[in-house]
């Protein structure tokens, strides 16, 4: 189950699911080492991918100390040696990959692997050594064995390696890994392989593989939020049939006594038990329902907020932009794409300077040369003792304002004004747009929103009177 996990992205289910089949093996047997090993390689993998570096040394360390199985142990050992390159530990690396390479002489596919690592480190240890004969051998083994998921690291390690000094090549090994890639059906190497052609091909193709990067981010996120929980009703079930196996126990011994005189006893005892338990039963289901609900609600906020308006963010920024600049397309796609790969564990990290030139960036990205936005009092010292997680929400806010005026409103002039008033911050907003009817329908944006004030102790008024356009103002306390 933990490895079923880990291979879905669920990395922290992932753990908790692997602790747990620790308490069920005994390391005095070695007939158990085989599956110690595997289950404390499972512990490192999703720490690794949590980016928790000690702890995935620590088990990787485990997980050789229990391999009964040579194979198993430089897999192992392949694996620690990766943590230790991601660190720029590069001595160490090398010191693991020579290792493994010189106990692979007889497996062709290992010792692709152990070269084609060893060259891809010295390369990052230092750029000017000439790592082209070993990735080429690697290369070269690895199609003769059809080993696809090793030419696929190959074309990574040779796309990384072309990037600055030939393009050209660099873009070709781009291509045959994206090719690989949906051959195996790795959706983190394909999503891998489209960032690379994105920052390497030309504009009107990166736009192309731009597209496809997003409905495959997307589809891929979706995934890995159903495979959560996945295993909850397997557990509910194997404790509610321990319970009940202990229950039958216990009814088996009370028959050895007198059955006369305890008749009564067992009986009250069996209704006290089964009331006791259907209520534990309801809460826990009860407890259960919730915490799925409040878990599906702040996943659906944060994808609404961070992969929704921030696509359709950069979009906007593409759409109106006459020369592409990919780098800073690539560094934002990156930057969701780190978001969403955790995203229901999310943590708001906010930097308190220039905020107000955050929120200048972000109105203005709307602005075009049909839509002009205005800003009024947006000043750093307005925003000096505001606490970092209301201007997380109130960033959003505005965003939702914009990303709502741009695909509904029609406006071609857009007006924010800033006011402080004592301990409030009132933000007015205004555009020239169609308006809202008086029957104004929510949308998952605009409930949001309304979350948003509620959790800043704020108010909202929407003036839906005008002539035309749109009026919002809200305030909240300043701490």
């Amino acid at each position: 189950m933990a490895i079923i996990q880990a291979n879905g992205g669920d990395y922290f289910g992932a753990q908790e699911t692997s602790l747990q089949a620790v308490r069920y093996f005994n390391q005095n047997e070695e007939d158990q080492y085989h599956y110690l090993g595997t289950n404390y390689n499972n512990l490192g993998i999703a720490s690794f991918n949590l980016k928790d570096y000690n702890n995935s040394l620590r088990f990787y360390d485990l997980a050789i100390k229990f391999s009964d199985d040579s194979l198993d142990t430089r897999v192992y050992l392949n694996n620690k040696a990766k943590v230790y390159q991601t660190t720029q530990d590069y001595p160490k690396t090398l010191q693991i990959f020579n290792k493994i390479l010189n106990e692979t002489s007889k497996n062709k596919a290992e010792y692709a692997r152990a070269l084609t690592n060893i060259a891809y480190t010295k390369w990052l240890q230092n750029p000017n050594y000439d790592a082209r004969p070993e990735l080429f051998k690697a290369l070269a083994i690895r199609t003769q064995e059809k080993d696809l998921w090793g030419q696929n690291s190959s074309y990574a390690h040779l796309s990384d390696y072309y990037h600055k000094s030939i393009p050209d090549s660099a873009l070709y090994f781009a291509n045959r890994m994206y090719a690989v890639a949906k051959e195996i059906k790795s959706a983190d190497d394909q999503l891998e392989s489209l960032q690379k052609l994105i920052k390497l091909s030309p504009a009107a193709l990166s736009k192309h593989y731009f597209e496809i990067y997003q409905a495959l981010s997307d589809s891929v996120q979706t995934a890995r939020n159903a495979a959560k929980n996945q295993f909850a009703l397997i557990r509910y079930e194997t404790e509610k049939q321990k319970a009940d196996n202990l229950k039958l126990q216990q009814d088996n011994t009370k028959k050895g006594f007198m059955l006369v005189s305890l008749l009564f006893l067992v009986l009250s005892g069996s209704v006290i038990v089964i009331i006791l338990y259907r209520k534990r039963k309801q809460r826990l289901e009860l407890k259960a329902e919730t915490a799925i609900r409040e878990n599906q609600l702040r996943t659906s906020k944060k994808v609404h907020d961070v992969v929704a308006n921030g696509l359709y963010r950069v979009m906007t920024e593409i759409e109106n932009q006459e020369e592409l600049n990919r780098d800073n397309v690539l560094d934002k796609l990156e930057d969701m794409y780190e978001k969403s790969r955790d995203i229901s564990y999310e943590k708001i990290e906010f930097e308190h300077q220039n905020f107000h030139e955050k929120i200048a960036a972000l109105l203005r990205s709307f602005a075009t040369d049909q839509v002009k936005v205005v800003l009024i009092g947006n000043t750093g010292e307005l925003w000096k003792k505001v606490d970092a997680k209301v201007k997380y929400e109130v960033e959003h806010i505005l965003q939702e304002f914009m990303v709502n005026m741009k695909k509904h409103s029609g406006a071609s002039n857009v007006a924010v004004k800033f006011e402080r008033n004592d301990n409030q911050i009132q933000i007015s907003y205004s555009d020239n747009g169609i308006g809202i009817k008086d029957n104004l329908q929510f949308n998952n944006g605009l409930k949001n929103t309304g979350t948003r004030i509620e959790n800043i102790q704020g108010a909202i008024t929407f003036e839906t009177q005008t002539e035309r356009g749109l009026k919002i103002q809200f305030s909240f306390p300043v701490s």
